[in-house]
């Protein structure tokens, strides 16, 4: 038996409709997963990284160790000077999720007195490591830099009189909407105030720039921005986080951030695997699945227009389409009945997103084709009419 304000909360979850549980695997189309580009499923990367390994004599299973400790392998050097020019950036270093690299730099990098102001709908390790740090954080509107400015304003005595640090943190493609803010803007507020600018680019690496390079590349903006946290199990396709920075940021991160210090070192073969997915990606075959995925952008956004289905979806460019229709129980019948009929599609139900703006989040990848999107739509137009 659990403890009964344990079960409480188990029970005001079933009653919601919104208790969680892990699904079964099915042969289903695939429009929920983050591997946009394909590379999870990818046997040249797979070969690559097996082919690399054993031609350096990386014959290891495990890490061993801690990167403080014994599990610092050559192949992080390696993969790490790959990300800091690949990503314009003067240091990188590797996390073994995203939920670690961000809970592991918020939790250490704001220090007491400072200010975190965040974006309403910021990821949950963001939350998570804010809330772990000595910092104060207060959320502005989703993408609405007037109410960042009213922030800013709001405290600009505690900031003056305090010396505080203040850092600015919003994402570069929303998880959860697929929509992104008008990041130079932003920008050029920080520089202007002298706030610390940190994006989370988790679903824009692999989707946007000239070699998927991430939105922050793409729009010359890399001098405004004091972080970026990228990760690897969306686009990339495997596992494991980087944040980008000066390289006294990450001598501070290797010396302060709890998720860093205490915990096994990623294994060789994972690593590998990151550093193949690169190489990969930094291709023209990368070139060209991340114009397949474009493609399958466009078609999508299309076809939700030709039937009339606009007014439902969140304006977006990124490979995540959401359409809104409001009450757990309504958006989880219209996605079994989506799964039903052989497509994959979630529901996203609150709390996880706000009461009353419950959707389905279509996830797009460089391997949907069209057949299948344009059924989807259709059966979709059929489903919300009934």
């Amino acid at each position: 038996m659990l403890p009964q304000k344990l079960q409480r909360k188990l029970e005001e979850r079933k009653q919601n409709m919104s208790l969680r549980t892990l699904p079964m695997y099915k042969q289903l189309v695939d429009f929920s997963s983050n591997d946009y580009l394909g590379f999870s499923k990818n046997a040249l990367i797979f070969n690559a990284t097996h082919k690399y390994l054993v031609a350096n004599n990386i014959l290891q299973n495990g890490a061993t160790g801690s990167r403080l400790l014994s599990g610092n392998h050559n192949l992080y050097g390696e993969l790490e000077d790959k990300l800091s020019v690949f990503h314009q950036s003067k240091a990188a270093i590797v996390y073994n999720s995203g939920y670690d690299a961000n809970i592991g730099f918020f939790s250490c990098v704001p220090q007491r007195g400072d200010l975190v102001f965040y974006d309403e709908f910021i990821h949950a390790s963001i939350r998570d490591g804010i809330a772990m740090s000595n910092a104060k954080g207060y959320k502005f509107k989703h993408n609405n830099i007037a109410d960042l400015e009213n922030l800013v304003e709001r405290h600009s005595a505690t900031i003056k009189d305090n010396k505080a640090a203040v850092y600015v943190v919003t994402e570069s493609v929303f998880s959860m909407d697929g929509d992104s803010p008008n990041l130079k803007e932003m920008g050029l507020f920080c520089k202007k105030h002298k706030l610390f600018f940190v994006v989370d680019e988790a679903h824009a690496v692999g989707v946007f720039g000239d070699y998927g390079e991430g939105l922050v590349q793409e729009h010359n903006l890399v001098d405004l921005v004091f972080a970026r946290i990228i990760t690897f199990g969306k686009a990339i396709g495997c596992h494991g986080a980087a944040i980008l920075g000066s390289t006294d940021l990450k001598t501070f991160l290797i010396n302060f951030s709890r998720s860093f210090i205490y915990t096994t070192a990623l294994a060789p073969h994972s690593v590998a695997t990151i550093l193949q997915s690169y190489y990969f990606l930094d291709s023209k075959d990368g070139k060209m699945q991340q114009q397949l995925l474009q493609n399958a952008v466009q078609f999508f956004k299309n076809e939700v227009d030709q039937h009339g289905l606009k007014e439902h979806f969140i304006p977006s460019d990124s490979a995540i389409q959401c359409c809104l229709l409001p009450g757990n129980a309504n958006i989880k019948a219209v996605a079994l009945e989506l799964q039903e009929n052989g497509f994959n599609v979630k529901a996203i139900l609150s709390p996880t997103v706000p009461k009353g703006q419950e959707r389905l989040r279509f996830c797009l990848h460089a391997y949907n084709k069209p057949k299948e999107i344009e059924k989807v739509t259709v059966l979709l137009r059929k489903l919300i009419d009934k």
